[in-house]
């Protein structure tokens, strides 16, 4: 009996760690397709259009059809629910519209970034999130980060100064593209932030609010695309009439609402801490990856200030959560029961 119960917990034990490593692989490959599928729709020479936002756009419009065929039929029966909604509503574009400004800002800003720089820079170039959340709570929230968290970010700031010196050593440096970066992790941060905010307009329901980011995307791009002069390129462009153009658009499309349903679940079976050591590695084997698919060479002063970043924000990540957890523990004070 006890030896019978002993295989039944070791199956189910492995079939859990089974789970696990299918669901990171994917996150793995979802997110760095994504990273390689939207640099070649940016810069490659296969569909050669300078039109970034209205890559980006369209990227939106396939994820909004997605999310649109998922919440009429209620999601995949058997794989996941989706909830119901709709944004064409009054008191949902007023809670939601402002969240989804930055959304706009945040995607146009980070595929701007990859466009102008190159994939094995891409995760130096946007590294300052971390940085800039510190801040931010600070400034916003009023959020006190502790000396260790802080020690981090210090180090995160080193490492992407040692990174962008090292990257114009090398004659690959792209202000525009670090500028864009920089600007894509601020929004970022700030998107995370009033995130919190928004989600009790919209049940706790993240897949609700991302099918009201995009929604609102579509439309609040326009207006960008045209500040941006992408309407005269667009008209002089040559190959709307190619399927391999638009098979590289849709999937460009898939790979964003993806890289969100990826993420979600990975969350789900492992834990947020997991998620974000799964990211960094990630990150450093999109680095690595990158450099051989394009045949570039870099010192070992810029391989030192990619181990410095994600060391560093691995170490953020973890000791955040031991923060949260040492919180957890804490008992609530009378006087503040009720404000809970």
């Amino acid at each position: 009996m006890i030896s019978n119960k002993m295989r039944d917990r070791q199956s189910e034990l492995c079939s859990k760690y089974i789970k696990i490593f299918l669901v990171v692989s994917c996150y793995w490959i979802v997110s760095i397709a994504t990273v390689f599928v939207n640099k070649s729709l940016l810069s490659g020479q296969s569909v050669h259009l300078e039109a970034p936002l209205f890559i980006t756009w369209f990227q939106c419009i396939v994820s909004f059809i997605i999310c649109f065929t998922l919440s009429s039929t209620g999601g995949i029966p058997g794989v996941f629910s989706f909830p119901k909604g709709t944004p064409w509503c009054r008191e949902v574009a007023r809670n939601v519209v402002p969240l989804s400004i930055m959304f706009t800002l945040m995607i146009a800003l980070n595929n701007l970034c990859l466009k102008y720089v190159g994939v094995p820079f891409y995760f130096i170039g946007r590294s300052l999130t971390t940085v800039f959340n510190v801040a931010l709570s600070w400034v916003l929230l009023r959020q006190a980060t502790s000396l260790k968290c802080m020690l981090c970010c210090a180090f995160i700031i080193f490492g992407f100064y040692l990174g962008v010196d090292q990257e114009n050593l090398l004659g690959s440096f792209s202000l525009l593209g670090t500028i864009y970066g920089v600007a894509g992790s601020l929004m970022l941060s700030l998107y995370s932030i009033y995130t919190k905010k928004v989600l009790p307009n919209v049940n706790q329901e993240v897949w609700l609010l991302s099918y009201y980011n995009n929604a609102y995307s579509i439309i609040i791009f326009l207006p960008l695309i045209i500040i941006n002069g992408e309407l005269s390129v667009l008209w002089n462009y040559n190959n709307f009439d190619s399927t391999f153009f638009w098979v590289q658009m849709v999937i460009g499309g898939v790979c964003g609402f993806a890289i969100g349903y990826v993420t979600s679940l990975q969350i789900k079976v492992t834990s947020p801490l997991t998620h974000n050591i799964s990211g960094t590695a990630k990150a450093c084997a999109q680095t690595v990856i990158a450099t051989q698919w394009y045949n570039e060479s870099k010192n070992t002063l810029w391989w030192t200030s990619n181990i410095i970043v994600l060391g560093s924000s691995a170490l953020y990540a973890r000791f955040k959560q031991q923060e949260m957890e040492e919180q957890s523990r804490k008992p609530i004070p009378e006087e503040r029961k009720s404000l809970v």
